[in-house]
């Protein structure tokens, strides 16, 4: 791709633009997608870089810019993009370069930003050395489990029946006792489908006595503001009319990813949430989609979820760290002070660490805190 016949254009695009170029791209995500940002960040905090050449989209970003201090300085995080692999064609890598050298030039040298990258790579891809090659002037993050994304992902490019023979001994005999137990799965993408979901979501929490980090309701307002062919699906699992297991996924490009999940004490029972991943997957079969992510795992913190999910026989995979690039050295620390912060939501050793580098400042820590997670941590 010759630079000089590129186009870059930045905040340009309308939601309903912006949506279009996303079904052009075989990895395009929902954390890419404008209703995810202006629904989780707020559409102020959005900014969206495109590269196109000879009218056709060659790579595209939404970043969301955080200026959490009264002080110029500020960061701005691309998560699981850029968006450079164009459905029907090879993974462009001079696109990609491209777009480094956009994206830096815009959000560091201009804006005067941290720009923080959470690639959607998995480590030794073809897709992360792309990365790796492309952003040679980034400085990849220390690895740690805050930033870190572990999963597994199921290749479904085998027939659906040697997907089944796949699937582990035990996690297969389940499947075939939900589907004697006389259950029935629906589908579909209405507000009426997630509301039932978030209703069984809320129950199983309170069931469980948990904690958790996601929030059910937003995921429903994102999925109102998804224009229809990109909404996410909801499966529920119904036994004698009452809905006893469900789950949300999202399908994009050539990937999907399970996002949530929650059963009834009558579902554990009829196996309702093996039912409704076995259905997910042939629905995804015949969907064309290549890829399923089952939506990250945590062997040691939550042992059970991790062995339902390796039951369906999906690899194991991580992401490549996170890519930092920066001007400014004070920028910077108050960045790591950032990092500390939200790493503390799961370790408050790393906060204090975090706010022993600028033990001097003080009020802005804590005004970090405040404007990013609504309270001083």
């Amino acid at each position: 791709m010759r630079d000089a016949a590129l186009q870059i254009k930045v905040d340009s695009s309308t939601p309903a633009a912006w949506s279009n170029m996303l079904h052009c791209f075989a990895d395009a995500n929902i954390y890419q997608s404008w209703a995810y940002g202006a629904t989780r960040w707020g559409a102020k905090s959005l900014s969206h870089l495109v590269i196109t050449q000879d009218g056709e989209v060659k790579a595209m970003a939404q970043v969301r810019i955080m200026r959490p201090t009264p002080f110029k300085v500020g960061v701005a995080y691309l998560r699981w993009g850029p968006l450079f692999h164009r459905k029907g064609h090879e993974a462009d890598g001079d696109a990609l370069v491209s777009m480094a050298r956009a994206l830096r030039e815009e959000y560091v040298v201009r804006r005067g930003l941290v720009l923080e990258i959470v690639p959607n790579a998995f480590v030794e891809s073809a897709r992360a050395q792309l990365f790796q090659s492309a952003f040679t002037g980034f400085e990849p993050e220390q690895a740690s489990s805050a930033n870190i994304y572990r999963t597994c992902v199921l290749d479904l490019a085998p027939a659906v029946e040697q997907l089944r023979a796949n699937l582990d001994k035990k996690w297969r005999n389940q499947v075939v006792r939900s589907e004697k137990n006389g259950l029935k799965v629906i589908a579909g993408t209405s507000a009426e489908a997630y509301g039932r979901f978030c209703q069984m979501y809320r129950e199983m929490q309170k069931r469980k006595a948990f904690a958790s980090t996601v929030d059910v309701e937003e995921f429903g307002r994102i999925q109102e503001s998804l224009p229809e062919k990109l909404r996410m699906q909801t499966l529920l699992c119904e036994q004698d009319g009452v809905a006893v297991a469900g789950l949300i996924a999202s399908a994009m490009g050539d990937s999907a990813i399970y996002l949530l999940g929650a059963t009834s004490d009558q579902g554990l029972t009829a196996k309702g949430g093996y039912l409704l991943q076995w259905t997910l997957i042939e629905w995804l079969k015949k969907s064309g989609v290549r890829w399923y992510d089952l939506g990250g795992i945590d062997p040691e913190g939550n042992p059970g979820v991790y062995h339902f999910k390796k039951g369906l026989s999906g690899a194991e995979a991580s992401h490549i760290r996170p890519l930092v690039a920066h001007n400014d050295a004070i920028s910077y620390a108050l960045f790591r002070v950032i990092m500390a912060s939200r790493s503390a939501v799961r370790s408050s050793g790393a906060l204090h660490a975090g706010k022993a580098l600028l033990n001097g400042l003080g009020r802005p820590v804590r005004f970090v805190e405040e404007r990013l997670f609504g309270r001083a941590l």
